[in-house]
């Protein structure tokens, strides 16, 4: 694969009712399902499927989207319309994560790995042989961030 930082590509997308349409201009740097809790609650749905792209190669070409602090150090974008999923980003990062499924072209963006499986839902097997990787909650930089996601009700995990 070609340096996705140089590689001439184009990635088009938008929300489910096309207020918000962007636009990315490179090959991404990753693409990952993430299992994580935080992930799961923020789409709405067992997992997470994301694409990574530097921020100032992604632009929104019609409308903005709504951005809600998921934490002290990450916000994730949605269609304030319609509420479509659109971005993770952390905001020391000079990265965007874009949900894959608000691709025009899903299917060209094939995960790579599994993130955050300590949260994967034992009952949803996806039998892929990609990498498998724990949230590494011992990170110094993890420890010093505060969610901001309700807490779980009671009765609830997670």
């Amino acid at each position: 694969m070609s340096d996705p930082e140089t590689a001439d590509a184009e990635f088009t997308g938008g929300c489910q009712c096309g207020a918000v349409r962007f636009r990315a201009t490179m090959l991404p740097s990753d693409v990952s399902y993430c299992h994580c809790r935080m992930c799961q609650r923020a789409v709405g749905n067992l997992f997470a499927v994301l694409a990574m792209f530097r921020k100032d190669r992604v632009e929104w070409t019609r409308g903005e989207p709504a951005v809600f602090a998921s934490s002290s150090a990450a916000e994730r974008g949605f269609c304030r319309a319609c509420g479509t999923p659109l971005f993770f980003r952390d905001k020391a990062s000079p990265n965007l994560e874009l949900t894959v499924g608000s691709f025009d072209h899903p299917e060209a963006l094939e995960p790579r790995r599994h993130y955050g499986i300590e949260s994967r839902v034992p009952w949803h097997v996806i039998d892929d042989a990609l990498p498998r990787e724990q949230t590494n909650t011992d990170s110094p930089y993890l420890k010093g961030i505060r969610s901001y996601q309700a807490p779980p009700d009671e009765g609830e995990s997670g």
